[in-house]
């Protein structure tokens, strides 16, 4: 990614989530559609990382939105792969919504209508933190229909949000790893990053018309 950076030209404003109210810029009506969120531990397996990657090269074309914190180098490495698309993004920020200096890439997206910058943290937030962090990819979860984890660290909090999050009945998808071995355990969906493209292309096929007439409403 570029580093360039720019103010941005819009306004920030305020929208409801499933899960509470929240700071964004850019488009409301991303919210509104079929979402996968994306966690991932900090540091991961080789294969996982390639599987991650063509993933996010796969998916793209599908319309289907993406949310994640895209903070760990698994997902800023999506999110680069991604931006070269032209699907639905957001990005959940783990500290008060930070609008200015934004990368020209991410900048493009908002005024394109495809990048949501989303933040459900105050202004007294200002800087990321462990618990905030976690805090974030709670919300990503929670917000999203499914949950893609590419790989979730022994002990780690991420794989406790896993657990929990499978445990409450969400669906959490993990690649087809020897290290995916805690979280299929646990009942993680198994997929190729070529399955999961394929079916996310197809749920979002048919979620098409919910959200077409979601934004007309």
């Amino acid at each position: 990614m570029h580093s360039t950076t720019m103010s941005s030209r819009q306004q920030a404003n305020r929208c409801e989530t499933t899960v509470g109210t929240a700071d964004i810029l850019g488009s409301e009506a991303l919210i509104r559609r079929r979402k996968l969120g994306l966690i991932c531990s900090q540091k991961c397996p080789g294969d996982v990382i390639l599987k991650a990657y063509d993933f996010a090269r796969l998916v793209r074309g599908s319309g289907l939105a993406l949310v994640s914190g895209f903070h760990s180098p698994i997902e800023r490495d999506c999110l680069s792969i991604l931006l070269r698309g032209s699907d639905p993004i957001i990005i959940v920020q783990a500290h008060k919504l930070s609008t200015s200096r934004l990368p020209m890439e991410w900048q493009s997206a908002v005024d394109a209508g495809r990048l949501l910058l989303l933040s459900p943290f105050g202004k007294k937030e200002k800087r990321v933190t462990k618990e905030l962090a976690t805090k974030r990819n709670r919300f990503v979860a929670s917000i999203a229909d499914e949950v893609l984890i590419p790989y979730a660290a022994p002990g780690s909090k991420t794989e406790a949000l896993a657990l929990e999050f499978l445990g409450a009945g969400k669906c959490v998808y993990t690649f087809d790893s020897g290290a995916s071995t805690s979280l299929s355990s646990q009942g993680a969906v198994v997929m190729s990053a070529e399955s999961l493209s394929s079916h996310c292309k197809a749920g979002f096929r048919s979620a098409k018309l919910t959200d077409a007439a979601y934004n007309k409403s």
